[in-house]
């Protein structure tokens, strides 16, 4: 196989697609390992990972829930069930927390940033290679102060992104992908 085969084949799979099993101890290991081989000023290593799994997705759900109604206590029901049920569906999330230094007298807060950036892509790529589904995915929590602190995150540290990962239950549907012409051109 082409090595780029890989990236052509990427695609994020829906979290509610995904299932058991996730990957074991030896694959979580490798994935793990590779996902953190990532372009790295100053080799500042301004990332970490976090796991999150078994019954401690469901309660980061419910947690997030309360937080949720507690700012913005007339959000309809269906929201708040989401929240709750966000965390459920893959077995494994690894959340790609960014430990940004923004008056780094070398390394600018932007390149700490795409660093932890090029960790969640990792993951993904990993997880694939290894024959998995994986999406990546935000929301109000990974932008929320108070969610960063349900998870024990430091005040320079920032959710980068919520990885899920697991079982690819049904078929991870195509998107449309921007045609070469319009995203490239040589500059003269």
């Amino acid at each position: 196989m082409n090595p780029l085969d890989l990236l052509d084949q990427r695609r994020s799979v829906p979290a509610h697609q995904l299932g058991e099993p996730g990957p074991d101890a030896a694959q979580l290991d490798r994935l793990l390992h590779a996902a953190i081989r990532v372009p790295d000023h100053g080799k500042f290593v301004p990332w970490r990972i976090l796991a999150i799994r078994g019954d401690a997705r469901a309660r980061l759900g419910i947690q997030l829930a309360d937080l949720h109604a507690c700012k913005a206590p007339d959000l309809p029901a269906d929201v708040l069930a989401k929240d709750r049920e966000r965390f459920n569906f893959a077995p494994l999330i690894l959340v790609v927390i960014a430990r940004v230094d923004e008056h780094h007298p070398k390394i600018p807060a932007q390149e700490q940033l795409l660093s932890a950036g090029c960790v969640a892509y990792n993951l993904l790529l990993g997880a694939q290679a290894l024959g998995f589904g994986a999406q990546w995915l935000t929301g109000w929590a990974a932008y929320d102060r108070d969610a960063a602190a349900l998870l024990g995150l430091a005040t320079h540290e920032r959710i980068i992104a919520f990885v899920h990962v697991g079982t690819v239950r049904e078929p991870a549907p195509e998107r449309l992908r921007p045609e070469l012409t319009q995203v490239y051109k040589e500059w003269l």
